[in-house]
């Protein structure tokens, strides 16, 4: 059996990992829905305000969430770090197993059914940049991460360029105890995102009007995500953080079970609106996500009752350490009354 993780969830990290899957699948239906006429993602990316959607999905959803995303899978590896390098005496083998098992399971979804996975970038840039910054000092690996963040954004790429540096700043973030205190403080998270928040306004508006954007477009995205983080982080210390939690940790625990299964759904209902999705309104966009997450949001709260993880969580675990670790969750024994127990 591996041995259990000592340090306790952090709540905050559950829910905004949930809240990203949500806005990733929004920004994901069209190009999966792309597979049933073309074969292959043949959508661009394009800036809010082309098509006259500059109110829907392209000003708040796309290159909104996967920034989210990628900082959190850095996070998440830096935390394995620190767990395995109590736990065994090999623990960079432990994080190599893992991301090779990533891989494998990303490029079969890629090939079997969408080719725009990013679970096999994942694993290929944390075998590439991620892995090896754990020889780094923190300090190399934040200045490494602002590097790797701001070249793409000067060269005018955003997308896939940015994630080796967001999986570093996350890393960084997590060496440095910010993620041990993110529930901490309510004046650094309101701070932060107010400058988010500010920032994003002139960039957003650049992106519109069609200046620059592949630059802009990512700075506005990385700005909007900053500015929802933060947010998060505020309404998670306010009478709101049972219901956030109730709605967004769930799909966040299960956020790798939920991310594949939500592909077939899509396919199904490209071939049965039966029209490019080109042609798709936001409404159609959030109505499909809807269809597919309530389902997931219910099965995955269901499932946690009686589970400790998702089932391909579980299963990606057991091949990280390569020990069947336990899955169903130990009943707690109910007390005998008082005038039982004195029989």
């Amino acid at each position: 059996m591996p041995p259990e993780m000592k340090r306790p969830r952090i709540d905050a990290l559950d829910v905004l990992r949930g809240f990203a899957l949500c806005g990733i699948l929004l920004a994901n239906v069209k190009p999966i829905a792309h597979m049933v006429y073309a074969g292959q993602v043949t959508e661009p990316m394009v800036a809010a305000g082309e098509g006259g959607d500059w109110l829907g999905l392209g000003l708040f959803v796309d290159q909104r969430f996967f920034p989210i995303f990628s900082l959190l899978f850095g996070i998440g590896f830096s935390l394995l770090l620190e767990s395995a390098e109590r736990k065994v005496a090999r623990p960079r083998v432990l994080l190599l197993r893992r991301l090779l098992v990533l891989l494998a399971i990303g490029l079969a979804h890629m090939f079997l059914l969408w080719r725009g996975d990013i679970l096999s970038i994942y694993a290929v840039v944390g075998l590439v940049v991620l892995l090896p910054s754990t020889w780094l000092p923190r300090q190399a690996v934040a200045v490494l991460a602002a590097v790797l963040i701001a070249t793409p954004l000067v060269l005018g790429s955003n997308g896939v360029p940015l994630v080796p540096g967001l999986f570093l700043l996350g890393s960084a973030l997590t060496r440095y105890g910010v993620i041990d205190r993110i529930e901490s403080s309510v004046r650094v998270p309101a701070v932060l995102g107010l400058g988010f928040a500010v920032c994003a306004v002139p960039a957003v508006w650049l992106q519109v009007r069609g200046t620059a954007v592949a630059t802009w477009f990512g700075l506005a995205g990385l700005l909007m995500a900053g500015t929802y983080v933060c947010a998060l982080l505020l309404l998670l210390r306010t009478p709101l953080r049972s219901a956030l939690r109730s709605v967004f940790a769930p799909l966040g625990r299960m956020a790798l079970t939920n991310y594949l299964s939500a592909t077939l759904p899509v396919l199904l209902a490209a071939r049965l609106i039966g029209s490019p999705p080109e042609h798709w309104s936001s409404t159609t966009v959030v109505l499909i996500s809807a269809a597919i997450l309530v389902p997931q949001w219910l099965i995955s709260t269901l499932w946690l009752r009686r589970y400790r993880q998702g089932p391909l969580e579980w299963l990606w675990r057991w091949a990280t350490w390569a020990s069947r670790p336990p899955l169903r969750r130990i009943p707690v024994p109910r007390a005998e009354p008082a005038s039982s127990a004195g029989r």
